[in-house]
């Protein structure tokens, strides 16, 4: 209660930041290329930018500022894109590597990974229910000359629809305040998948008139629920894949059970200020000096409950009434001395403390041993940072490490970037990790017998390097290659069949090669995105698709004498036949298996988007092709994907 007063006091009396803007490794970066007001219209050509729907004639939208966790900052975009067709959905993000269940707010199999990892701290686990949590650097900042709102909608299967609802205002030109919701509630065309989320977010960001001093902080809470079934049984998958017309009614499939329900809640107060001691007075300043402090206190818990005991999970200590839960608070403190010199470059040293306690209320005691209830301990870090710039070359660097405290962990992250021309930027990237399992891997109990375990895995270790290639004109390419050490999974034993977490002995290679062009020809375009993966694992237990694609054929145009622009056209996804993870809707978390293989379905959508003023529209024929291509599409194994549906929804911006 104490920590969570001297927050409150923190983000009441300091209020927050906009700290400094932070430099990228961007092409435009790399260009420093002196720009106009201009921003891009929806067919890539520029116009000028203001912004008729603002009172004031003067105001432009480039002046509406979004600010990122890292200080990247960009501006409201309001044009209608390819790009924002891929980003209309519950995430509200591109969901290339993603395999989304049947029902809105349900998980998501991962089809690609990414070993890129700065974290030195485990994760809390439950990681099937995290795709729509909101983490610190997901929270945005904002600078606006005019109050901004935003609203996002989406309707989704069946009683239920999804609004993103989002109000930002500086009330001067220092202090500036947003407000947003998002939530969600879908029944769902299958038994007991009711989906009900909530994302609360507040932020709030302060800069004094002589720019030194900076302080932004934000307050989340969030709750994301899941009713569950288990999936198809087994005597009902054949069911479905038959496409008995009768059965396309869903609800008529028999599912394990229809009585559980899991949950992740979490809040989170965050808030980082800072003070320039040396402040960069002109382009001709040698020198600027800023110490920083970050505090952030964040408290999470995932619940499982079930009306009766299922032999889904093997024997429970109990019949009836079973509810597993458990929590954990992070109470975390750093601070960073920041200095730049025009010769030396950009130089950060910090040192971080963080307090975790997690657990539950009981001790379990089982035949041959007992678990504790609580993991509970702090850490100490130390890490730093350096970025530098010479001409169109730059390089930037990034190391951390636990120097005391129960978990072990370090990283060290490399890169550097290389501006060729105004169109061509390559890019190098180099990347160590070394952490700690997630925590419900080291210590879970339920009212399961077969879910409960203590266990002391060592750290898992990985190495990536990767290349990127970014052209407008020509071609987008990444390559990365990842070395795996110490892999940590869950799978069904062999002893009972039911699920536990294991560790890989063995080490693992992964390759990953991707390719993103789009073609036009007049306003027909083509926008191609295709990943190939190759993985050496002896032991079958890190599973991906060999390719990933996705296509789109789409016109865009003005009509109705410039007042709308349309973009209409089809897209294909697809991926190739793999042992695809399943789902354990206990543990929130998804397993290995090797008994079949999914995938090699296609998935086809038809869509028509149009932007009117600054209101974008979305409609979509989702998986169309389903009547005629075959009943054998899944999310996950006993979890068929979505049938055809038709959604539609809009995002619409308001400046006052």
């Amino acid at each position: 209660m104490n920590k969570i007063i001297l927050i409150l006091f923190l983000l009441i009396f300091s209020i927050t930041a906009t700290g400094q803007i932070k430099q990228t490794l961007t092409r435009a970066d790399l260009q420093q290329s002196n720009r106009n007001d201009t921003i891009a219209d929806n067919r890539g050509a520029n116009k000028s930018t203001s912004n008729k729907n603002v009172k004031n004639d003067a105001v432009k939208i480039t002046d509406y500022l979004v600010v990122s966790q890292a200080n990247d900052t960009t501006h409201v975009d309001t044009t209608l894109t390819i790009q924002k067709e891929y980003k209309y959905n519950y995430l509200r993000k591109d969901n290339f590597n993603l395999m989304p269940f049947a029902n809105i707010g349900q998980s998501y199999n991962t089809l690609s990974y990414d070993f890129e990892n700065t974290s030195l701290l485990p994760g809390f686990g439950a990681q099937a229910r995290h795709f729509n949590y909101m983490e610190a650097e997901d929270i945005k900042y904002y600078h606006v000359p005019t109050p901004l709102t935003e609203l996002f909608y989406k309707t989704a299967f069946k009683q239920g629809q999804l609004l993103d609802a989002f109000f930002t205002v500086n009330t001067s030109k220092q202090f500036n305040a947003s407000i947003a919701y998002k939530g969600l509630r879908s029944l769902g065309t299958y038994q007991n998948v009711l989906t009900s989320t909530g994302n609360f977010r507040f932020t709030s960001s302060y800069q004094t008139k002589n720019k030194r001093y900076n302080v932004r902080g934000h307050f989340v809470a969030q709750d994301l629920m899941n009713r569950e079934n288990g999936g198809l049984k087994d005597s009902n998958v054949t069911f479905f894949e038959s496409g008995d017309k009768d059965l396309l009614d869903r609800a008529r499939l028999e599912v394990n059970f229809q009585d559980a329900e899991n949950i992740l809640k979490g809040k989170r107060f965050y808030l980082d200020h800072s003070y320039q001691f040396i402040k960069k007075e002109d382009s001709t300043s040698q020198n600027t000096l800023n110490v920083k402090h970050v505090i952030s206190l964040d408290r999470r818990a995932y619940k499982y409950e079930q009306e009766a005991a299922n032999t889904y999970f093997g024997e429970a200590f109990q019949a009836t009434t079973l509810k597993d839960t458990v929590s954990l608070e992070n109470f975390y403190n750093q601070v960073q001395i920041n200095y730049a010199n025009n010769t030396l470059g950009e130089l950060q040293f910090n040192v971080s403390n963080n307090h975790y306690n997690y657990g539950y209320d009981k001790v379990v005691v089982l035949e041959n041993e007992t678990l504790t209830n609580r993991l509970i301990g702090d850490i100490v870090t130390v890490g730093g940072k350096y970025k530098k710039q010479i001409g169109q070359f730059k390089v930037k660097g990034d190391v951390g490490l636990n120097v005391s405290g129960d978990f072990e962990g370090n990283y060290i992250k490399g890169e550097a970037a290389f501006a060729l021309n105004d169109d061509i930027l390559v890019a190098a990237q180099l990347n160590h990790s070394s952490k700690a399992p997630n925590y419900n891997v080291l210590l879970y109990q339920s009212s399961y017998i077969n879910y409960n375990w203590q266990n002391s895995f060592n750290n898992t270790k990985t190495q990536q390097l990767a290349f990127h290639i970014k052209s407008d004109k020509y071609v987008n390419l990444s390559i990365d290659a990842t070395t795996i050490n110490d892999y940590i999974y869950f799978k069904n034993s062999d002893v009972d069949g039911l699920v536990k977490p294991f560790q890989n002995e063995a080490s693992i290679s992964y390759l990953r090669f991707k390719a993103n062009k789009e073609f036009r020809v007049g306003n027909f375009h083509l926008n191609n995105t295709v990943m190939y993966q190759n993985v050496k694992d002896d032991n079958q237990v890190f599973n991906v698709p060999e390719v990933i694609t996705r296509n789109t054929l789409y016109y865009s145009n003005y009509i109705f004498k410039n007042a709308m622009f349309l973009q209409t056209g089809f897209t294909f996804n697809y991926f190739t036949e793999y042992n695809m993870n399943g789902y354990d809707p206990l543990l929130a978390e998804f397993y290995v298996q090797t008994d079949r293989k999914y995938g090699g379905f296609p998935r086809l959508d038809f869509f028509i988007n149009a932007k009117v003023r600054q209101t974008r529209i979305y409609i979509k024929a989702e998986h169309f092709n389903a009547p005629f291509t075959g009943y054998d599409y899944y999310a996950a194994p006993n979890h068929p994907y979505r049938d055809f549906a038709v959604r539609f929804g809009l995002v619409w911006n308001f400046f006052l």
